[in-house]
């Protein structure tokens, strides 16, 4: 039986060690392993070589609405929903293949990834909540985040028609300033 407990708890300090090195907080690392708060702290100082950052996470599902981030948070929830589905894997595990696998479509695209991983972790409790879901955009087919509650009868998705700022990022001006 002590070789069970050993066995879990390396397979929890390597799921915090992941966890950790995506860039997951603190309190997310505390809701998907059974280890203590100390010993989390602990483990997290030593992979990042600094204490975790402080304060409240972002709980609000209005953030995976506006253009940019519902883009990417479109992304990730077809990966995601996609392994949970295909691959046989579920909960912390498909959270960080599926992760995983957004950040290589991020950087196939040469982009930038806007969903970090607890936002990521956030939208998966969303969903299981049921308050967003993917629906599908009536002019390119593809599935997108929305609330639940909405009436998306004909929903057009950001990339069809993008905001008239959409993209206009500080980062883009000056780009386009340097190539001027």
């Amino acid at each position: 039986m002590r070789n069970t407990s050993v066995v879990t708890e390396a397979n929890e300090i390597h799921i915090a060690v992941e966890l950790v090195n995506l860039g997951a907080r603190l309190q997310v690392l505390q809701e998907e392993t059974k280890l203590s708060r100390e010993r989390l702290l602990k483990l997290y100082k030593e992979v990042k070589g600094e204490s975790p950052s402080k304060g409240m996470l972002p709980y609000s599902t209005d953030w995976f609405m506006s253009w940019l981030p519902n883009i990417h948070s479109s992304l990730f929830m077809g990966i995601y929903q996609y392994l949970i589905k295909n691959a046989n894997i579920s909960g912390v595990e498909a959270l960080i293949k599926s992760y995983r696998l957004y950040l290589e479509q991020i950087q196939i695209s040469q982009g930038e990834p806007e969903l970090s991983i607890t936002r990521a972790w956030f939208l998966i409790r969303f969903f299981d909540a049921d308050m967003l879901e993917l629906t599908v955009c009536t002019e390119c087919g593809g599935h997108f985040v929305t609330h639940t509650d909405e009436l998306n009868k004909n929903y057009v998705c950001g990339i069809c028609r993008p905001p008239s700022r959409a993209g206009k990022t500080k980062k883009a001006a000056l780009m386009d300033a340097i190539a001027a």
